[in-house]
């Protein structure tokens, strides 16, 4: 078998749903990660195991509404970035009571925009029904973020399917298995391009909150079809790609290569992008320009701005600053900004935005530019 799907390579996640004591959960999706392997590797689909009981989600008690993006908790943001790198799910369910079970609707609840336009596909398991009076409730739940349930399914039997806390080998639901992980597949392969245009152009700006400033909307983009969205884990090795293109003047300005930017790899880009809120703008599904930012105490520290140079001098830097700097929390007093020395061109548009030049402490080479928030 070839693969079908293209050279993109498409991430699944696999979400087991209970979290009860005794439960065979993860015995099912084993059986299933485990059948669907070889499908997998020529499908060129990448899967992610995500236990509802390991990840230990509270009852929802975030302070925001989940469409606003706005997460205070660590258990949240990391739950957004992992269901953000997915490009589609199978859900491994019981049924509870006729409906699902209480931890996958807390789940799915505390995100918004992370889930939409991805497949799911569903592994059922139970008594009676197998579990899929269970599936149809959540089908309901997940077309309202505008997700996309398949027609392949798994709806496994206890009594036929399970001896001694194991799925037994079942030609027929072997089949199903392979079928529901190729057509997530598909689809989200045909769904990629609403993915990569990102979900929040044609939503309402969400109110203001106590935590965050008033004014956290974007501006009218200075280049027609840009598209701005949260950084997702399967961007980053073409954001290192735009980086050292863009970092290539900066060495040129500055007159040496012993620039960070320039000699990072994939892995330490994905490592600084667990520590930094980072952005990205896209137009016609090309990554052109990114911005990183984080808080440092009172001091909202901006960087790594990069716009790519066949698009540069249209606005797109100052458009990308000006949202970077509408991110910062309430109690920030500065905003910050490092380029180097000789960046005449990078110290001009800050200035231009407001930012002086000082002496507070900088990389070697470089130079601190700040503003009063």
């Amino acid at each position: 078998m070839s693969k079908t799907l293209g050279s993109a390579r498409i991430r699944v996640m696999v979400i087991i749903a209970s979290t009860r004591p005794g439960r065979l959960g993860p015995a099912v999706a084993d059986w299933f990660v485990d059948v669907s392997r070889e499908s997998a590797e020529h499908a060129n689909v990448v899967i992610d195991v995500a236990d509802l009981a390991e990840m230990g989600l509270p009852l929802l008690d975030e302070p925001e509404h989940p469409s606003s993006g706005r997460y205070v908790h660590e258990h949240t943001k990391a739950w957004s970035r992992r269901v953000a790198a997915a490009d589609a799910f199978v859900v491994v369910t019981p049924e509870y009571n006729y409906a699902m079970p209480a931890a996958l609707k807390n789940a799915i609840d505390f995100l918004y925009q992370e889930w939409a336009w991805k497949p799911v596909g569903f592994v059922s398991y139970g008594n009676t029904s197998a579990g899929t009076r269970g599936v149809q409730m959540t089908k309901q739940v997940v077309t309202t973020l505008r997700m996309v349930p398949i027609g392949a399914t798994v709806a496994l039997r206890i009594a036929d399917s399970v001896e001694n806390g194991a799925v037994r080998t079942n030609e027929s639901a072997v089949e199903s298995a392979r079928e529901v992980l190729l057509e997530v597949a598909r689809v989200a392969g045909a769904l990629r391009p609403l993915r990569e245009q990102g979900t929040g152009a044609d939503l309402p700006d969400p109110p203001p909150s106590p935590g965050v400033r008033a004014s956290t909307t974007i501006g009218e983009p200075p280049v027609p079809g840009l598209v701005l969205a949260a950084m997702r884990d399967s961007d980053w090795a073409e954001l290192l790609v735009l980086q050292r293109c863009c970092w290539v003047q900066e060495a040129v300005s500055n007159d040496t290569l012993d620039l960070p930017a320039l000699h990072e790899t994939v892995a330490d880009v994905a490592a600084w992008g667990r520590t930094w809120q980072v952005w990205c703008v896209r137009r016609e599904g090309r990554l052109v320009a990114a911005v990183r930012a984080r808080s440092e105490g009172t001091v909202w520290e901006i960087g790594r701005l990069m716009v790519a140079p066949d698009l540069a001098g249209q606005g797109i830097g100052r458009w990308l600053l000006d949202y970077a700097e509408r991110q910062a929390p309430r109690r920030t007093t500065t905003w910050s900004v490092f380029t180097g020395q000789r960046s005449d061109r990078n110290i001009a548009l800050y200035e231009s935005a407001g930012y002086t030049v000082t002496r507070g402490p900088a990389p070697e080479g470089a130079v601190a530019l700040t503003k009063s928030a």
